[in-house]
């Protein structure tokens, strides 16, 4: 009951919601870069939103499943296939034993993710199965995936179906929500005000875009200018996923996913948790702009995409019971 990685693909890592509650000391969080679409790959086959998954960039993994499986896949579009026959994203799959996971080519999107019915069989490390890549825990074994990897699968509570072949449930999951413009809500950092009036002003009306020495620790950008009114050295401050530094090139990184714990440069921004998704599928040479708004404002808009989600596995757990009882 275990998948086989035959090709491991480009930084394919097992991950979760994030390590949380330890960045006092000093430990990162880690955790999915697309949390949307990893709570949606998961309410899909009826896991729950924090189940770890496995995360990919393109060129993609080749997986081989040693028995039957219910998955579903999220995030970027990698053009899937199951034995050579086309499977969509963002739709729940019955997959049959033996069969052989690939992906094509890249349609849209960088990140993708991957989610099986009851999860893989891991141990976690502070409350998390998110992989730890520079402390070696958490994950797998704590690195990323190679070829040869087996990882158990918890099928205790797998839904089961009689077919021998792939077989695509007819529900899907609608995320183009998760994924609105190009243009990235921010509240204002606590260095802000540090900036210069015109460069406060062309945070907000300029474009940025984002640099092929990205990765997940954090995005950097290529835009306008901006400068401190009175530049002075900081003492390092709490950071955290989406928060805006301005380098000392006069240039910005926005910290992802594997960020670290505190930072010495200006915080002059923080990119809402509901926007993070949109930026996380960005890729080198895209473009973003930075709109303002407020702490209300960015709570309403996360709530609403959390009960998305919640609407969505509610949903699902709906059509396949119907499925079944037919």
């Amino acid at each position: 009951m275990s998948i086989l990685i035959i090709k491991p693909g480009l930084y394919s890592t097992i991950q979760d919601e994030g390590r949380k509650g330890f960045q006092h000391l000093g430990i990162n969080p880690n955790g999915a870069m697309d949390t949307c679409a990893m709570q949606t790959a998961n309410a899909l086959v009826l896991n729950d939103a924090s189940e770890a998954v496995l995360e990919f960039y393109f060129p993609a993994p080749v997986i081989q499943f040693n028995r039957p499986a219910f998955i579903a896949l999220s995030g970027a579009d990698f053009t899937a296939e199951i034995n050579g026959i086309d499977i969509p994203i963002n739709q729940p799959v019955f997959i049959p034993a033996n069969a052989l996971l690939q992906f094509k080519a890249k349609k849209w999107g960088q990140v993708a993710y991957l989610s099986v019915q009851g999860g893989f069989e891991l141990s976690e490390w502070l409350n998390s199965y998110s992989t730890n890549v520079k402390a070696a825990v958490g994950g797998f074994e704590g690195r990323i995936l190679k070829q040869g990897d087996t990882i158990e699968l918890n099928l205790k509570n797998a839904s089961s179906i009689n077919s021998k072949d792939c077989s695509v449930m007819p529900w899907k999951a609608s995320v183009h929500q998760f994924y609105h413009t190009n243009a990235l809500r921010f509240i204002p950092g606590h260095e802000l005000e540090q900036l210069t009036p015109s460069s406060q002003t062309n945070l907000c009306a300029g474009d940025f875009s984002i640099l092929p020495q990205s990765d997940r620790m954090g995005y950097r950008l290529q835009g306008p200018m901006l400068e401190q009114s009175d530049k002075k050295e900081m003492i390092s401050s709490a950071v955290t996923k989406g928060t805006v530094q301005l380098l000392p090139n006069g240039q910005c990184i926005v910290l992802m996913a594997d960020h670290q714990t505190t930072g010495g440069y200006p915080r002059i921004a923080h990119i809402i948790s509901a926007d993070l998704p949109t930026l996380s599928q960005k890729g080198s040479n895209d473009t973003i702009q930075f709109i303002p708004v407020t702490i209300e404002e960015a709570e309403k808009i996360l709530m609403l995409q959390t009960q998305h989600l919640q609407q969505l596995k509610n949903a699902c757990i709906l059509q396949l019971d119907a499925y079944h009882r037919h």
